[in-house]
């Protein structure tokens, strides 16, 4: 019979319901690292929440370990990689915490405008200090939502019931879908200028981080409301401080910090703020929801092999994974580079299959080109939930297998549109087992995608490779690889290049300064 440990204190539903699907389980919520590394060996599934710390050390002892599943959204405190390595699935449940955390949203936003924590406190010293806060309506203010995924669409249909005005900055969010949340979809400096209120619903990503910072916070209106309930590094909690203490910004309401546990914090000192300890998903519908889903999909995968929410598996049979493995690396790198390069709102997504990919189930393929395309939008984002990201976005998503033969053995085509352009790129597989890019944007191209990538469209024009390899080399950058490919004689040509090493922003900088230089981007495979 097979048997699942749960570590971390969830509702009494999870070990109920692993019962009831057959499956063995203890509870030892009060293990330390030691305990838990003495008996890991004895269990094919492990079950947490966020203060089991999964090492790779603590992984290395698990010798039948076949799951891992997080009650909840992130899995900072699981180590994927050395989970992936050893051939063990890890499971999240991304969407148990929505409605509790948007609601923590909107609970923190009212607290905040009618200064009720401090009220709360002050009035129980035997004070009676109304004049001191005085608070504001938020009905008919403007609330700026930065991301509007399931927990910002959330926010903003509670929001529109309290009479607010709501505005979104999403660069992922197409028009149609931003008019059906009834959101008008804005550039970031434009929320900024508007927004009375702002709050965050974002993942953290290089991209993200400190999205709101000191030069950030001088766009804003005077007296303009913050409230972060998604991660911590999401604002940068120093030019936050001074901005709540010279009055630039009214109040702070955080559910998130940096560092957590947040015993110590400058903003703790400062005026007008709203604190709480992470407690976005902490309701008892909540717990009960992700406890009975990390439940039924440990036990879904353990008994039968089926695959719902995995970070790091694609959700195909035993049987079929060593058949379609080079086929999801391909797929995974087109979307990847698709949804690296795009920077407004997805609207359509049309995978092509050509050749002997044909002769597989391509549907799993479609789902991981999806995860690949999503994943710089949300951090939580898999094969498996990818398509359900996609619908919830209106983002339109076709599937074509052609009987035709074409020039290579097998062909996956993906063509992106956006608001503003469409893109295509076309890659196959090399000895049936390597991938290559072999088109971007009808350009032909042969190309072998590395750790760190450098794209650069240009004009046909000679001088171009001279300068740019100038560039790199002055940065001390290392060329693996260049790739170059154009439509026509002295038209667009195209650049890809593998480097050794991560490329800074000035670098980038660099190239885009150089003559007849287009686009610029730096990819990571």
């Amino acid at each position: 019979m097979v048997k699942v440990l749960i570590t971390d204190p969830m509702s009494p539903r999870a070990a109920e319901r692993f019962r009831q699907n057959g499956v063995e389980v203890d509870e030892k919520v009060d293990l330390d690292k030691a305990g838990l590394a003495r008996i890991i060996a004895d269990y094919d599934g492990l079950a947490v929440r966020s203060a089991t710390k999964v090492t790779a050390k603590l992984l290395a002892k698990a010798e039948r370990l076949k799951v891992i599943g997080r009650a909840g959204i992130g899995v900072d405190n699981i180590d994927v990689d050395a989970a992936t390595e050893k051939g063990i699935v890890v499971m999240n449940t991304p969407f148990g915490n929505s409605i509790t955390t948007a609601e923590h949203t909107i609970a923190m936003m009212l607290a905040l405008a009618r200064s009720i924590p401090a009220a709360d406190a002050s009035t129980r010293q035997g004070k009676w200090e109304k004049s001191k806060f005085m608070g504001v309506e938020v009905s008919g203010k403007t609330l700026g939502l930065i991301g509007c995924g399931n927990i910002g669409s959330i926010v903003a249909e509670k929001a529109q019931g309290l009479a607010m005005k709501v505005i979104g900055y999403d660069p992922y969010l197409a028009l149609e879908r931003a008019a059906d949340l009834g959101v008008r979809k804005v550039e970031l400096g434009e929320l900024f200028a508007e927004a009375d209120f702002i709050s965050l619903h974002v993942p953290l990503t290089d991209s993200t981080r400190n999205i709101i910072d000191a030069a950030a916070i001088a766009k804003m209106k005077d007296g303009v409301r913050i409230i972060n309930c998604a991660r911590g590094g999401l604002v940068n909690e120093g030019a936050l401080c001074k901005a709540l203490e010279d009055g630039k910004v009214a109040g702070a309401a955080l559910d998130v910090f940096s560092v957590e546990p947040a015993t110590e914090n400058p903003l703790f000192e400062a005026p007008n703020l709203v604190a709480t300890p992470h407690l976005g998903a902490a309701t008892t519908e909540a717990q009960v929801n992700v406890a009975i889903q990390v439940a039924d999909q440990m036990s879904d995968f353990l008994l039968t092999g089926a695959v719902a929410n995995a970070l790091n598996m694609p959700s195909v049979s035993a049987e079929d994974a060593p058949k379609l493995k080079p086929y999801m690396e391909l797929a995974r790198q087109l979307g990847s580079f698709a949804g690296q390069m795009t920077e407004t709102g997805l609207e359509e997504v049309i995978v092509e299959y050509e050749g002997h990919v044909c002769e597989v189930n391509v549907r799993p393929l479609t789902a991981v080109v999806l995860e690949g395309l999503l994943r710089p939008l949300m951090d939580t984002v898999n094969m498996v939930n990818a398509p359900v990201v996609a619908k919830q976005r209106n983002i339109d998503v076709s599937e074509v297998v052609h009987d035709r033969k074409g020039d290579f053995h097998t062909l996956i085509r993906l063509t992106v549109r956006t608001e503003k352009r469409r893109r295509t790129i076309a890659g196959t597989l090399f000895a049936n087992s390597a991938p290559r890019i072999v088109n971007i944007m009808g350009m032909e191209i042969e190309a072998e995608l590395g750790g760190h990538m450098l794209f650069v469209a240009n004009d046909d024009k000679p001088g171009f490779i001279g300068g740019l390899g100038t560039i790199l080399g002055d940065a001390g950058i290392n060329i693996g690889t260049f790739n170059l490919g154009r439509d026509r004689e002295s038209g667009l040509a195209i650049a890809l290049i593998s480097v050794d090493q991560e490329l800074s922003a000035q670098v980038l900088k660099d190239v885009g300064a150089l003559p007849h230089v287009r686009q610029v981007k730096a990819l990571e495979f």
